[in-house]
């Protein structure tokens, strides 16, 4: 029986408090051991928002062990070797990105900040599973790609146009 080869993930976010944070237990989960999902950002928080942590503990998804990360982490030599590199923030997306072992391949997959919403707890709770939901159609379109079997040119072209769906 062939292995089945994993696929190590990085989604950046400036704060590392929300977005990226959804997204890399939502890809740990529906990835289904076929990704190793990791998220960081370019200027973490002190701690995961914890609109974060109540949306994903509603949803049934496991919040141990996270926590905020600096982007740098990720670019040591003695990490993971990253195969793909997705921003989920316009900010994070316009910064000088650390140079990633591995040459993995990029991709912008922009998602507004429920962090950023103001207004009441329901208001921001709904931003937050807004934001979710939207990562979550990017995700499914993700791992359905024949990712073995797809040129890297190809592929690159798919991973962007899945930044590009309406949300």
């Amino acid at each position: 029986m062939t292995e089945v080869r994993k696929y190590n993930v990085l989604f950046l976010c400036t704060g590392n408090s929300a977005r990226s944070v959804l997204a890399e237990v939502q890809l740990n989960t529906l990835g289904r051991g076929r990704f190793n999902a990791y998220s960081a950002g370019s200027h973490p928080k002190a701690e995961v928002n914890p609109f974060t942590l109540d949306l994903l503990t509603k949803m049934r998804l496991s919040t141990e062990g996270l926590r905020t990360k600096s982007w740098d982490e990720f670019a040591k030599p003695d990490v993971p070797v990253m195969d793909f590199v997705f921003t989920v923030c316009d900010q994070a997306a316009g910064e000088q990105c650390p140079l990633w072992p591995g040459q993995p391949m990029t991709a912008h997959w922009g998602i507004p900040d429920p962090a950023a919403v103001e207004g009441s707890d329901d208001e921001k709770m709904r931003a937050f599973k807004d934001a979710a939901a939207s990562l979550r159609k990017r995700i499914e379109l993700f791992i359905s790609l024949p990712i073995a079997s797809l040129e890297r040119l190809a592929l690159q072209k798919e991973v962007t146009a899945i930044g590009k769906t309406p949300l």
